[in-house]
């Protein structure tokens, strides 16, 4: 099974190659314009050394609003937007729901967590992942769900694209969470056609769930862990 670093550190290389692209468009531009490294230190402030430096890279911390003053200087605009990435950093609440979780299944099938997804450029991974004899299934914990269509999109494109049999997808038995699952249901249950407890009742015994399922555990209180009565079906 495959490792992936912290994300803090995939952040960090990320940051290092964008300074690095964007002191190169800085310089193209200056040099196009026949704008001498003095002349753009000065409108922004800095000595012509340290601008050079930027335009080689060398400077991973330089703030973003000084790059972005730098961009206008040169005839440039810079645009900065973020998109679904790499796995986040997981509070304790998460693990928490995975861990109750794992409780209730039966001790033969396979569990692993933090399972990236086969693509070698492929940042994503499951929250977790569990197996038996001929089937799998990627596992995603969500303690506080809220927009459905990202949601849903972000599941199918994983099922898509982690070899997996299905997905089950954990939540907490909140108000909150009961108001969002009665709310997204025409979005989600085409794609998890498995009623929660029978998929439940199912892995507690060890077998294949049938297909896709939400599972809804109850609050989680220092007591002895659920029962797959109380789960229920993403209704």
């Amino acid at each position: 099974m495959g490792t992936r670093d912290r994300p803090a550190d995939r952040g960090r290389r990320r940051g290092v190659h964008l300074v690095r692209h964007l002191g190169r468009e800085i310089r193209e531009a200056r040099t196009d314009r026949s704008l001498s490294l003095e002349d753009t230190g000065i409108a922004v402030g800095l000595s012509a050394a340290a601008i050079s430096r930027i335009e080689r890279g060398l400077t991973p911390g330089v703030p973003l609003i000084r790059l972005a003053s730098l961009c206008e200087v040169v005839g440039l605009e810079l645009s900065a937007r973020t998109f679904p990435g790499g796995q986040p950093l997981r509070d304790a609440a998460h693990v928490g729901l995975l861990n109750q979780f794992r409780l209730l299944l039966h001790p033969r099938l396979r569990w692993a967590t933090e399972v990236p997804l086969p693509g070698i450029r492929d940042q994503r991974s499951w929250d977790a992942l569990v197996a038996g004899p001929g089937w799998r299934y990627g596992v995603e914990a969500e303690t506080a769900p809220h927009d459905s269509q990202a949601l849903a999109r972000r599941l199918e494109l994983k099922r898509r694209d982690g070899e997996v049999d299905g997905v089950i997808l954990l939540v907490r038995s909140t108000r909150r969470t009961k108001a969002f699952l009665a709310e997204a249901s025409p979005l989600l249950r085409p794609n998890f056609p498995v009623e929660g407890s029978r998929g439940l009742g199912l892995l507690a015994a060890g077998a294949d769930p049938g297909g896709s399922a939400i599972i809804v555990l109850p609050t989680s209180n220092g007591s002895a862990p659920a029962t797959r009565r109380f789960a229920s079906g993403g209704r």
